[in-house]
């Protein structure tokens, strides 16, 4: 009965997630063309095992087996995107655009029942604090792959793809620092915040970025995707990156 375009808005969701679905398992199963001389795609970080500089272990150990397909992307992308597919708000939005759970707000569901997040597989769900503490591991990773970023063959400098993956690495880590997880975790627990000065301090910081989780979100998707076709692209030798300093 709603005259009302509400399909608009889950309709565009639906085709961000997929746009970016498609494109970082096509960049995930590559397996090439993700570092160009200092920069390392988001995608690969850490590279536990590559060909490029940037491996922490060597090439691909002798023990893989033959048959099973090789990546460094494969080995470390599901505890990001374990991040991201447990996440409230995500959630939210996926299942309203991809799941139609609701599509919209007084919009009926294609179902008549409704089991929630308490049995397999959604119970899953629970998991993502877990995947929280990762994540900022990651954060830790990505901010040393900018450090590397800004040292070249003939010394420090700072090039486009530098800002590139600083870029990433601020909308991530306010992605991440925005969780309502991290919210909880640092003072959400507390019956009475304003005992703990510091907790709340950094409840206050922490629910800062929360109230734009939403923007975060969908800001460090894009930009964590451009970031893998910046460097892509310049390893394919179609763009060039160019040195400011």
């Amino acid at each position: 009965m709603r005259k009302d375009a509400w399909w608009a808005q889950p309709l565009l969701i639906f085709c961000g997630f997929a746009a970016f679905i498609i494109y970082s398992t096509w960049a995930a199963f590559q397996g090439t063309h993700y570092h160009f001389g200092p920069y390392l795609s988001p995608f690969y970080s850490p590279e536990l095992f590559g060909d490029s500089s940037h491996s922490w272990f060597g090439p691909k150990p002798g023990w893989w087996p033959g048959w099973l397909f090789f990546s460094p992307a494969l080995l470390i992308l599901w505890a990001p995107g374990g991040l991201r597919l447990t996440c409230y708000y995500y959630r939210g939005a996926y299942y309203k655009s991809m799941w139609a759970d609701p599509p919209a707000c007084t919009v009926g569901e294609p179902r008549k029942t409704y089991l929630g997040e308490k049995s397999f597989p959604l119970i899953m769900q629970n998991a993502h604090r877990y995947f929280l503490y990762l994540a900022i591991l990651f954060i830790v990773f990505l901010s040393i792959d900018v450090w590397k970023a800004m040292w070249f063959p003939d010394g420090f400098g700072i090039g486009v793809g530098t800002i590139v993956l600083a870029i990433n690495t601020i909308l991530l880590g306010a992605f991440t620092f925005g969780c309502h997880a991290l919210r909880h975790l640092i003072g959400g627990f507390r019956d009475q915040l304003s005992k703990s000065p510091t907790g709340y301090r950094a409840y206050a910081c922490v629910t800062c970025l929360n109230q734009r989780h939403m923007r975060w979100a969908w800001l460090s998707l894009f930009w964590v995707g451009f970031s893998d076709l910046y460097v892509r692209m310049c390893a394919m030798g179609i763009w060039h990156d160019f040195r400011l300093i």
